[in-house]
This record gives C-alpha cells, structure tokens and sequence, in this order.
C-alpha cells in the first residue's frame, strides 16, 4: 500500500481536448424557475467550446432533495450539444455532498463546478477553459473581486474566517474563493482519491496543489427566489470548514488557555504582593466568582472545540455514505441524433 498518488500521467496539455472533455456539475435545490433558462445558457456554451476547442461537454445535474419542481423540469431537459446527466439524491445531504455525487458521476475528463442560481456566469467559463487548454493549470479558480455590497459585519466575519483557517496552515486557501472552479484531469483524479467524509471543497481544491490560477468576477444577481443561506447557516458551514480542514480552533484554545493560566498566576503574585507589603488580604468574593466564571466559560469552549473535532472523527470511523442516489438518468447527444434520424426516415 502506497502512502500517495501517481497521477502524472494525466496530461493538462491542448493535444486531446476533444478525448478529455468538460464535465459540467451544477448541483440544484429548488432552482426549479430559473433550470430551463440556466441549461439554455449552458447549450450556448457548449457550442462555443466545441467550436473552439472541440471539446465534448456534458452537464451533471445533482437534485439535493429540492421540494419544489426541480427534478421533474431537470428530467425533461434535452441534450442539446451537451448530454445531460440526473442525479437524484435520496434526501438533502448538504452541498458539498451534492459536489461529491456529481464528481463521482462525471465522465468526462475535466471538471468545473458552479451554481445552479444563475450568479455564476455561464460566459466565464470559456475563459476558465482557455486557462486550463491554452495555460496549462490544472485548477482554475474564481474568487469575488469585491465585497462592497456587503455589511462591514459581514466582511470583517469573512476576513477573520479565512485568517483563522489559514493560521499555521502549509497550503493557504485563497480568501474569497468560491466553489466556481475548473480542475483538470490530474485534479480531478487527486481530488478523487481523498479518503475523508468530512469534505471542504474549497479547502481540499486548494491543498492538491498544482498550477493554480484565480480569476476575478463579478457575481450576477440572483436570476429569482432568495438564497437559502442565513446567517445561521453561513456560521454553521464556517464551522465545518475550519473543522473539517484546519486544526487553528484547537490552537487557539490552547493559546488561550496559556493566556488564562498566565493571567492567574500574576494575579496571584499580585495578591502575595498586596499582602506582604500591606498586610490587607484582598476581598475574595467577586474577584473568586469573575475567576471561576471566566475560567468555566473558557472550558466549555474549549469542550466544544474539541467535541466539533470529536464529533467529526466519529463520523468517519461509522463510515457511512456521503449520499444516495435516488434516480440517475443519462440522456445523450449521439443518442437523441439517432432517435431523431430515425423518426425522420420513418417519417418520409
């Protein structure tokens, strides 16, 4: 058993485009009225790298349990120079799941992930491409280029989450990076062999290494409906990250902890020092109680540091699935030519 992966047979280079293809993952919850107009978008595009590039695309639809009409539009969509894949999961797993169904199932050489919301542009993406063929980097990444429309709350919460995860870490995740990236084969491949259940995509894109490119956007509105990310769940995902990928909490609690016991010991040579040079004893009542509350405040912290890391070994010592799969449907080009060709020869 080896302890690391060979994937440097797997070319990057322009030479087999057209044998490597694109493999498209969008993962949908709830995007029913915006799905028609987004696989429009994403046959136009198709065109156009098969134009330029020859390169046979193919898009990966993952339903992550939506309760709306998302997985009935999404079966009736045709491929239109593109195939279309559905992947119905069993119950909402999370994004990051819907992420690692459509990894699975994708086909074609290279993967790009983006949103099914309409705030990726679909036009970006022969820009990606160019970087990956014509550049030769294996993971093309977009990051937002500005924050201005957002709170200060919110951007100052941002800043501190991407310089807690990076605190100490070898491979930095690049601040205000998204899950809107291209990865070439080999990237593909090295993603692939990452044994956790646990996954921060985000985190683990950037770890593999390789030529790594950012390229800045603007994000588009919403094309409808509202995001389903509260802030709720925006801390909560945060949490997974820093946990699933960094140990920096851990640290911190440890730092804090050194910090504590630093700031009780010259409390308590103060205390000896009042005492010897005036013979008063110091009150003990409220400085005791601040004392205990404070130190029991930071140890439950500290409990709940480690049982987020606790908790995340469990999960993968049980084992269990990331997702499943409830409905998988493929539908072909080649195959809806031939149907076509046929019914016209029957027809004439």
């Amino acid at each position: 058993m080896t302890s690391g992966a060979d994937v440097s047979d797997l070319t990057t280079s322009a030479a087999t485009p057209a044998a490597q293809g694109l493999s498209i993952v969008v993962p949908l919850y709830n995007e029913a009225s915006g799905l028609a107009l987004l696989h429009q978008r994403l046959i136009a595009l198709a065109k156009k790298l098969r134009e330029r590039y020859q390169l046979a695309c193919e898009v990966v639809y993952v339903d992550d349990g939506s309760t709306d009409a998302t997985p009935v539009i999404a079966r009736g969509l045709a491929p239109e120079a593109l195939d279309v894949q559905l992947i119905s999961l069993s119950r909402n797993f999370g994004k990051e799941a819907a992420l690692m169904a459509g990894l699975d199932h994708a086909r074609r050489g290279a993967v790009l992930f983006m949103d099914g919301d309409g705030q990726h542009p679909p036009d970006l993406v022969e820009q990606l491409v160019s970087h990956w063929i014509d550049g030769g980097y294996d993971v093309v990444y977009t990051a937002k280029a500005h924050r201005d429309n957002e709170t200060l709350l919110r951007r100052v919460a941002v800043h501190g989450f991407y310089a807690l995860i990076n605190w100490g870490a070898r491979q930095k995740i690049p601040e205000d990076a998204g899950d809107f990236r291209l990865l070439s084969p080999r990237a593909v491949a090295a993603l692939r062999q990452l044994p956790e259940r646990n996954r921060f995509f985000k985190g683990l894109a950037s770890w593999i290494g390789f030529r790594q490119i950012r390229v800045d956007y603007e994000p588009a509105p919403r094309a409808h409906g509202a995001t389903t990310f509260s802030a709720g769940r925006l801390v909560g995902l945060s949490i997974e990250g820093l946990t699933s990928f960094s140990v920096a909490p851990l640290r911190f609690a440890s730092l804090l902890g050194v910090l504590l016991a630093t700031i009780a010991f010259l409390f308590g040579l103060s205390i000896l020092w009042e005492t010897w040079t005036t013979g008063k004893s110091v009150p003990g009542y409220p400085s005791l109680v601040i004392g205990l509350m404070t130190i029991g405040g930071v140890q439950l912290i500290m409990i709940g540091i480690v049982g987020e890391y606790i908790g995340k070994i469990l999960s993968e010592l049980k084992a269990r699935p990331i997702y499943f799969v409830a409905e998988h449907t493929v539908k072909s080009v080649d195959a809806a030519k031939s149907t076509s060709a046929s019914e016209r020869t029957a027809a004439e």
